[in-house]
């Protein structure tokens, strides 16, 4: 914009002070005097005329330095990275599919994608925060830069072709926003919100989330409990994932062709792995049952809720499943 603006000034400068110069003859006289070649002039120039000439060169000095600085920064101060970060972030996006989105790089937001890390799901993150953005600028994590709540964030983060989506958004009319318009470009992607305030909640689910998280409350119950509860807190803590003991889910479409269509007593998990059947969902529309009884067969569209050590845990999923686990 600058270059055009300062051609054109040449242009009319040349024309308006030279009365024999015609439109070609300024045009030729701004682009050599831009260019500092120092070709002879097409006709001799008057004082005013050299004077003109005088300050525009040095107008485009400042408009060179201006440009360098510019670039200097581009290429030095990160922009010029930040930009082809966010370009490489969209084109692996585009190859990716049944991947998860996960919205806003804060403290839970950075757990979720700790958790999807360790189970080796693909995920990207929507964030414009310019110091979270900074955050995951040195790491490995697929990111787009942009406001979640908009339209063409989302498309570009691939809602149309992800599995599910993780809001951690501060504000909830950010999250119900967000859910709405996911649930419209994807009626199918199972989302999990989080809500700050109770008066939030049924609008989520009305928005469409699946799954609603309160981390205020999750952590006054939690703390509470550490007072009433202390051993229930102690065993939970042994299976939140960071302690002994560990808690997986098997379906029954990670069984091994010759385990489906068993019951509990015949597959002898105990004995053969260590591992226990700690919960048990027949199908999609039922509860978890606990303690399943050993006569429960495992049918299709049956989850199971499995505890042990790691040890256990590979054991059981080498010996029964076809589920890679990354533990």
């Amino acid at each position: 914009m600058l270059f055009l603006l300062s051609i054109g000034i040449g242009i009319s400068g040349f024309m308006f002070i030279e009365e024999n110069y015609t439109f070609i003859d300024a045009f030729y006289m701004t682009v050599i005097t831009i260019a500092t070649v120092g070709f002879t002039e097409v006709h001799p120039l008057s004082d005013a005329g050299r004077l003109f000439t005088s300050f525009y060169i040095v107008i485009n000095l400042g408009i060179f330095a201006l440009f360098a600085s510019v670039l200097t920064t581009y290429l030095f101060e990160g922009e010029l990275r930040e930009i082809l970060n966010n370009y490489n972030s969209i084109r692996k996006v585009n190859k990716m599919k049944d991947h998860v989105i996960v919205c806003g790089f804060g403290r839970n937001g950075i757990r979720a994608c700790e958790e999807l890390q360790k189970n080796n799901i693909p995920f990207v993150v929507v964030e414009q925060d310019p110091e979270l953005l900074k955050e995951l600028a040195p790491s490995e994590i697929v990111y787009i830069e942009g406001d979640a709540t908009h339209d063409e964030i989302l498309k570009t983060a691939g809602v149309e072709r992800a599995q599910a989506l993780i809001t951690t958004l501060p504000k909830d009319a950010d999250s119900v926003f967000v859910t709405l318009t996911a649930r419209q470009m994807n009626t199918g992607i199972n989302i999990v919100a989080r809500a700050n305030e109770t008066s939030a909640e049924s609008k989520l689910i009305r928005a469409g989330a699946n799954r609603l998280v309160r981390p205020d409350l999750i952590g006054g119950t939690y703390m509470a409990n550490l007072i009433t509860k202390p051993g229930v807190v102690e065993f939970l803590d042994m299976i939140s994932g960071t302690g002994e003991l560990k808690l997986e889910e098997f379906s029954f479409e990670d069984m091994k062709e010759n385990f489906r269509e068993k019951s509990i007593m015949d597959l002898d998990i105990r004995k053969k792995s260590g591992a226990t059947i700690m919960a048990f969902k027949a199908g999609e529309k039922r509860s978890f049952m606990i303690n399943p009884h050993p006569s429960t067969k495992i049918t299709n569209g049956d989850v199971m809720i499995v505890l042990g050590t790691e040890d256990q845990i590979k054991s059981f999923a080498n010996y029964y499943t076809t589920k890679k686990l990354m533990l």
